[in-house]
């Protein structure tokens, strides 16, 4: 089949639109259409649906869009292997973790590494969907348990309990509860147990749940419910990362905690070479080990 025919309808097909495909390939719409045209005939099938709203895929296009998705991504590989190969780290990588981790914990530090490699373009898609790193959704994770999938190259970073916090405003009006009973005079802002999360939080919550509290908040990520601390609305259950950056956010009832959540990096075998890659993890492994000492001296853990 000819490469520079599936290259057009790949475009088109991602795009829905003859005009938007022919802007990113710099080409004219009747040379893109008639190139679709030419590939339609030598299948002979018809690939598209035309509509005024633009254009929608046949179940054959489908079909032929699963291969080149799968073409393009093996080009990307390629490419940023080709480059990784050069002595400089730039280009894009793509890192994927929680909203929590990489709003609260990852984004705040990314200057640091930006200092250090100007030319690298971080592309931080927070989900708490796990993406599928052997099919290059993303090319770096970091999560909060150890990845199940194969051909994966895998970190322990450190590990992460959920504890309660309070602003000290918030304790100087309403008390600081001393035992569990207390909690009940407090409200308790916490994620929704029906939200994504690891299942060591969602436990910690629905523990402290059936201690009779009757004032509470949920929020759907701990980015809310820090700044529903933050605001003095209550004591929040929150991981115990966020200390160093809000050291003067206060623990509360210290007994109180999660089991422990494993925080792992993850990238595929197919980059263990990356300087990209290497240059990140190296880069969040010299945060872990300042993060860790900054808590040490703390009294954190």
């Amino acid at each position: 089949m000819d490469w520079d025919k599936l290259r057009i309808f790949h475009a088109v097909a991602d795009a829905g639109s003859l005009t938007h495909a022919g802007d990113s390939l710099h080409l004219s719409q009747s040379a893109v259409s008639r190139q679709i045209r030419a590939l339609e005939e030598s299948l002979n099938t018809t690939l598209f649906h035309r509509h005024a709203r633009g254009l929608i895929l046949t179940e054959q296009g489908e079909l032929l869009f699963d291969a080149t998705q799968s073409m393009v991504r093996r080009i990307d590989t390629a490419t940023a292997r080709i480059r990784d190969s050069e002595e400089e780290v730039f280009g894009e990588l793509k890192v994927t973790t929680t909203h929590g981790f990489g709003a609260l914990w990852l984004a705040p530090r990314l200057a640091k590494l930006y200092e250090k490699y100007p030319d690298l373009n971080i592309d931080l898609m927070l989900e708490e969907r796990v993406l599928d790193l052997p099919m290059r959704e993303a090319d770096v994770a970091i999560r909060m348990k150890e990845p199940s999938q194969a051909d994966l190259v895998r970190k322990r970073l450190m590990s992460v309990k959920m504890r309660l916090y309070a602003s000290p405003e918030y304790l100087a009006s309403h008390g600081t509860p001393e035992r569990m009973s207390d909690m009940a005079k407090h409200r308790l802002i916490s994620q929704n147990v029906k939200s994504a999360q690891v299942s060591a939080g969602m436990q910690l919550v629905q523990e402290l749940l059936s201690h009779d509290i009757e004032a509470t908040l949920t929020v759907n990520n701990y980015f809310g419910v820090l700044q529903a601390v933050l605001s003095n609305l209550g004591i929040g259950v929150l991981p115990d990362y966020i200390i160093e950056d809000f050291p003067h956010v206060v623990r509360v009832l210290p007994e109180i905690e999660s089991s422990e959540v494993p925080v792992f990096l993850a990238y595929p075998e197919e980059l263990r070479t990356s300087k990209r890659v290497a240059a990140f993890r190296d880069f969040v492994q010299e945060e872990i080990i300042a993060h860790r000492r900054s808590r040490r001296a703390m009294g954190a853990d």
